[in-house]
């Protein structure tokens, strides 16, 4: 070790380990512990060596603030307790909060309707992910409500669009209906149905008329065709 390295600890061990005859009517050590490591025991005792608030322009601000000061909205401050302590604390506030929304949001929600969209085999292993790109829109003016997405067990090349009211308490029938791309931009009616085969890479709402949806070549070569296309909903 170097001179440096010596005077660096001595520091270090005055700093922290001087006795302190303030503290002998307290639990444990006779000296003040390393002052970053008391902020993390998961201890409700108050802190050994609690820090120094003076001059922190905060505290100043809160004191200075009669409205601030008194505020439901601010986390009281224990500046006598470690971090573990206050985080349970906290903890302990936001479940309060947000207990009663869970049982009053909870309570309000019904299943309105239930469809089959498909069945998957009953083998033990992991069942794949058939459903893909859930994209909600709500169309207020019509009060509709779209989900967009794919099976990709069905088909790649197959988008569908599920609308429902609502307005629960209307007996308006639910609509399903599945867009097939498939080969629709050959340019005549003789090539090949395999030469230029799209798949929905990605689809969403445009607006409440429109759909846009990012198509791909299917067909395994460089340089495979990206097609951005706007449907019209009708």
């Amino acid at each position: 070790m170097t001179q440096k390295d010596i005077t660096f600890v001595a520091d270090f061990l005055t700093e922290h380990f001087n006795e302190a005859p303030e503290l002998y009517n307290r639990k444990g050590k006779y000296f003040n512990v390393e002052r970053v490591g008391q902020y993390l025991k998961d201890e409700d005792d108050d802190l050994v060596s609690p820090p120094n608030t003076e001059g922190n322009q905060w505290f100043h601000f809160l004191n200075n603030s009669t409205h601030l000061k008194e505020s439901p909205l601010l986390f009281p401050y224990y500046p006598e307790k470690s971090l573990h302590f206050v985080k349970r604390q906290m903890e302990e506030v936001i479940d309060q909060c947000l207990q009663k929304p869970a049982d009053v949001i909870g309570k309000s929600v019904h299943q309105a309707f239930c469809m089959s969209l498909y069945k998957t085999s009953q083998s033990e292993d992991s069942t794949p992910q058939l459903f893909k790109l859930p994209f909600l829109w709500n169309n207020k003016t019509s009060n509709v409500h779209y989900v967009l997405f794919t099976i990709l067990e069905s088909s790649f090349s197959k988008i569908h669009i599920l609308r429902r009211h609502t307005d629960t308490s209307r007996s308006i029938s639910n609509g399903i209906v599945a867009v097939e791309f498939g080969n629709f931009l050959n340019n005549s009616i003789h090539e090949s149905s395999d030469s230029r085969c799209y798949s929905c890479l990605d689809a969403h709402f445009y607006d409440d008329e429109t759909v846009t949806v990012v198509l791909k070549e299917s067909v395994e070569q460089e340089g495979k065709e990206r097609v951005l296309a706007q449907l019209p909903l009708s």
